[in-house]
């Protein structure tokens, strides 16, 4: 027998992100990142869609991934942004044929033991231009010239690093300067392998900063509908592009129950709701347990009927309350949206971004949460 924890459900929309895609470019050009599940979407079904709208390559965080990749049949590039962290690894990443990042002096030493013993290795150099986590500086590329020119099992195919600031234009010179570093490193390395490409730009770059596109693009937030430049004032085309983008997940839990509360009576742990007038309550079979933080608790809306309305009192593990007064037509089995739905004429929808900016985050853990902690469904 299945063992389901939750009737609440994670809908993923791979039309809306098959849309997202074709609007950021050419499909040659993009490195979609579907790292962590796929923000929670689903590693191997999005990765499939992508790739029936022609993507070429995959950004994934762990060896483990791009394994699970290639064993889903998907034969692009795949590029474990996180390198490898187990010594087994080095192995499965020649068998599976991964491009993996050489990011330090150990990376390197490895990937030479391994070349040494006859086995081929795709690698990726990543260059610390400025983000001050992974990376070579540019005075450790003569020793890494060195050992990659006399080991020719290893074989460059990209040279990646990442931007710190490409969504905050106010931080135009920085992103400058790392483009600059990032153009010196890499023309060490091309003037040794000529067909080496370059991969700068996040989601924000690709939409606002076209000079640093150059041949790769990883796109992430974007491509799941997210706007990068959310709450700030980006170059016109940016955010009129990023405006286009379409939220892919949504999040729906059924209501429980509906009841009546009366003037002076409390709901729920530590009673930081009490009612000022007799209200209608409806209980949604959704908590903390499936990604609604507890600190939204009389905070937050959902979509219920089309409709916002108000979620009252402390959310609890797997239940949450809302204040339906003015929907009398509620009915326990009625859908409740989290995030996403239809909305009638005058509403919105909840999206991920509007519940990171409710809780001081980014949309990119709302998603994660969200994602990992319903059931799929996709459509």
């Amino acid at each position: 027998m299945h063992c389901t924890y939750t009737p609440s459900r994670c809908h993923v929309n791979t039309a809306a992100l098959k849309r997202n895609f074709v609007r950021l470019g050419d499909a040659v050009s993009l490195m979609p990142v579907v790292k962590s599940d796929a923000y929670g979407h689903g590693l191997l079904p999005v990765a499939r869609a992508l790739a029936e709208v022609g993507a070429r390559r995959f950004a994934v965080g762990t060896v483990s991934e791009g394994i699970a990749l290639r064993q889903a049949g998907l034969v692009q590039q795949i590029v474990p942004l996180m390198g490898v962290m187990e010594a087994e690894e080095w192995r499965q990443a020649s068998q599976y044929s991964l491009t993996v990042p050489l990011e330090n002096g150990d990376d390197l030493t490895c990937a030479a033991q391994l070349a040494d013993t006859g086995l081929s290795l795709r690698v990726a150099v990543k260059c610390e231009t400025g983000m001050g986590r992974l990376g070579f500086c540019a005075e450790e590329l003569p020793l890494l010239l060195e050992t990659l020119r006399s080991r020719p099992g290893l074989e460059p195919e990209l040279v990646l690093s990442h931007l710190a600031c490409a969504d905050q234009p106010d931080e135009a010179v920085y992103t400058q300067a790392q483009a600059e570093c990032f153009e010196g490193m890499w023309r060490a390395l091309r003037d040794v392998w000529p067909g080496i490409e370059r991969s700068l730009n996040n989601s924000a770059g690709t939409l606002a900063l076209p000079q640093y596109r150059y041949e790769i693009c990883r796109v992430g937030l974007a491509i799941y509908g997210g706007n990068p430049f959310a709450g700030l004032t980006p170059q016109d085309t940016a955010a009129y592009r990023a405006q286009q983008l379409e939220w892919v997940m949504s999040v729906s839990a059924p209501v429980l129950r509906v009841r009546q509360l009366k003037a002076g009576q409390s709901l729920s742990y530590g009673r930081i709701f009490t009612a000022s007038h007799d209200i209608t309550v409806a209980v949604v079979a959704a908590g903390y347990a499936t990604g609604v933080a507890r600190a939204l608790s009389n905070i937050m809306e959902l979509i219920i009927h089309g409709r916002r309305v108000r979620q009252i009192g402390r959310i609890c593990m797997s239940m949450l309350m809302v204040d339906v007064s003015n929907l009398p037509q509620v009915r326990a089995g009625d859908l409740a949206w989290i995030l996403g739905g239809s909305a009638a004429a005058g509403y919105s929808p909840v999206t991920a971004q509007e519940m990171a900016d409710t809780l001081g985050t980014i949309p990119y853990e709302i998603l994660c949460q969200m994602g990992m902690s319903n059931p799929r469904v996709y459509c």
